[in-house]
C-alpha cells in the first residue's frame, strides 16, 4: 500500500468554561471546538514487516517517526517514547491486536504546546491515517477509545470538525453549523505548559464554576458567531496571563487590526486568535503582526467546515480514570 497523509489541523477553542472537578483532579470542561486550515501533516507507509534471521524471529522495527517542518527541532530531542504520535501508534496497535509496524513522517508547522491541539491533532491525524493503512473505518469505535486514552484533545481532533466538548474530553456533541470565518493565529514564541495553566487557576484564581453556554441556532454570518461568543470567554485566560504576560500583547495586536470582531485565547494558550469576515482583513492583519512582530508565528486561515454527511460523533467514550 502506497503512503497515507491526514492532515492535523490547529484546533481553536472558540469559547471554554471550566464547569467542575472531578475528585480525580481532572476539570470538566465545556467549549466550541472548530478547525483552522493551517495543520501539521503525518504520512504513515507499512513499516518492515517480522523477519526471521538465523531461526531466531525478529519483531517488526517500528513505529519509527521522522519530524520536519519548522517546530520539528522543538520535538527532535524528546524521548521517542513520549510523543504522542508514537504512543498513539503502540497503543491503536495494541487495541487492534496487531504489530506497530509502520514508517511515520511529521510535518511540524504549528507551535509547540501552544493552546491548538499541537500534538494532540498529530496524535488524532496518526489515528486516522494508521486505520487507514491497517483496513479500520476511521470511525471505528476502537479508534476513538484510544484516542480518548491518550488525551483531552484528542477525541475531538480524531473528529476533526466543529463540536461542542465536554466532560474531560470524552463527551462529544454536534454543534450548530459555523458561518464562512476567517482567523488570525498568532503564537508570541512562548510555550505554556497546560499543567502550570491549570495550577494558576485552582491557586490565586480559584473561584466558583462557570456554566454551560451551548447555543443551538446557527449564526447567519461572522459578526453573529463573534457577539455570540462575546457573551462567553475562555476561563483559562487570567490564569494563563501569569504564566505568560505576553498573551496579552498578541492579544492586543490582534485587537488592533481592521476587521477583527473578537480577539481569545484558545485552550490554555499561548496561541491567541482573532475572527474576520473577510479573507482579505484577515490576511492582511496576520502581515501587520508579522511585520511588527518579526518573532511571532502569525498565520491567516479559514474556519473548516463541517462535511457534508460528516458521520455521527462517537457516544460512551470512558473518561480518564487517574489524574
Amino acid at each position: 500500500m502506497s503512503a497515507i497523509a491526514e492532515a492535523a489541523p490547529a484546533k481553536l477553542n472558540l469559547y471554554l468554561h471550566v464547569v467542575g472537578r472531578r475528585h480525580d483532579g481532572y476539570h470538566e470542561l465545556d467549549s466550541l471546538v472548530a478547525f483552522a486550515d493551517v495543520a501539521d501533516r503525518v504520512t504513515v507507509q507499512p513499516g518492515v514487516a517480522r523477519i526471521a534471521l538465523r531461526g531466531v524471529d525478529l519483531p517488526p522495527v517500528g513505529p519509527r517517526l521522522a519530524i520536519s517542518g519548522p517546530f520539528g527541532p522543538a520535538l527532535m530531542g524528546e524521548n521517542p517514547a513520549h510523543n504522542l504520535v508514537i504512543r498513539a501508534a503502540h497503543a491503536l496497535a495494541a487495541r487492534l491486536g496487531r504489530e506497530a509496524d509502520a514508517m511515520i513522517a511529521l510535518e511540524k508547522v504549528l507551535p509547540v504546546a501552544s493552546g491548538i491541539g499541537g500534538g494532540s491533532a498529530d496524535a488524532a491525524a496518526t489515528l486516522r491515517a494508521l486505520a487507514r493503512l491497517w483496513g479500520v473505518p476511521v470511525t471505528d469505535q476502537r479508534v476513538y477509545e484510544v484516542a480518548a486514552s491518550l488525551g483531552a484533545d484528542v477525541p475531538v481532533c480524531v473528529a476533526g470538525r466543529s463540536c461542542y466538548f465536554g466532560g474531560v474530553g470524552e463527551v462529544l456533541e454536534e454543534a450548530p453549523a459555523l458561518p464562512e470565518t476567517f482567523a488570525v493565529l498568532v503564537n508570541p514564541g512562548v510555550p505554556v505548559p497546560t499543567p502550570a495553566v491549570f495550577k494558576a487557576r485552582n491557586g490565586a484564581f480559584k473561584g466558583a464554576f462557570s456554566a454551560p453556554a451551548r447555543f443551538t441556532e446557527a449564526p447567519a454570518d461572522a459578526a453573529a458567531l463573534a457577539a455570540l461568543l462575546k457573551e462567553r470567554r475562555n476561563d483559562l485566560t487570567e490564569p494563563a496571563l501569569t504564566v505568560a504576560p505576553v498573551i496579552a500583547d498578541a492579544l492586543a495586536a490582534l485587537e488592533g487590526t481592521d476587521g477583527c470582531l473578537l480577539a481569545r485565547l484558545s485552550g490554555s494558550g499561548a496561541t491567541c486568535f482573532g475572527l474576520y469576515a473577510d479573507a482579505e482583513q484577515a490576511a492582511a492583519a496576520a502581515r501587520s503582526i508579522k511585520a511588527a512582530q518579526p518573532r511571532w508565528w502569525a498565520k491567516a486561515a479559514r474556519l473548516l467546515p463541517t462535511p457534508a454527511g460528516a458521520p455521527p460523533l462517537p457516544k460512551g467514550l470512558a473518561a480518564p480514570s487517574t489524574a
